[in-house]
């Protein structure tokens, strides 16, 4: 495996990880907010869908295959697009008050964009097979 591809599963698998890390933190309310509980918001769970995707992208950055890659520059654009939303949907003021951004909030945006990167600059002419 080349160095790309072991910095793609790592990114996915940190993405991951993320997902249960705290992401915001509402003092008023005294509310932490991961990727997987946001109770006490109208947030969702976006941290489902970036398990998946991560999990899907670190599938794909292991096979050896040119459609594999073709694939995993949509999973990971994708994953990469979802992080983005989360970070600015998260990250917003509301009726005059900041929430304070976390780690995991940080952690799965830079991950999600290595991903992507390494996606993109992997060798297109090496042990790829068809």
């Amino acid at each position: 495996m080349s160095k790309n591809t072991l910095i793609g599963i790592g990114a996915s698998v940190i993405v991951i990880v993320s997902a249960f890390l705290p992401w915001l933190t509402i003092e008023s309310k005294q509310l932490v907010f991961t990727g997987l509980q946001t109770t006490g918001s109208s947030f969702g769970e976006p941290g489902k869908l970036n398990i998946v995707l991560a999990l899907i992208a670190a599938v794909l950055f292991a096979l050896q295959k040119v459609w594999a890659q073709r694939l995993n520059i949509f999973i990971t654009a994708f994953l990469m697009a979802w992080t983005f939303r989360n970070f600015i949907l998260f990250a917003r003021c509301e009726m005059g008050e900041c929430p304070e951004k976390e780690i995991g909030l940080y952690l799965s945006l830079i991950a999600a964009v290595v991903a992507f990167l390494s996606v993109l600059v992997r060798k297109k002419n090496g042990k790829v097979t068809q």
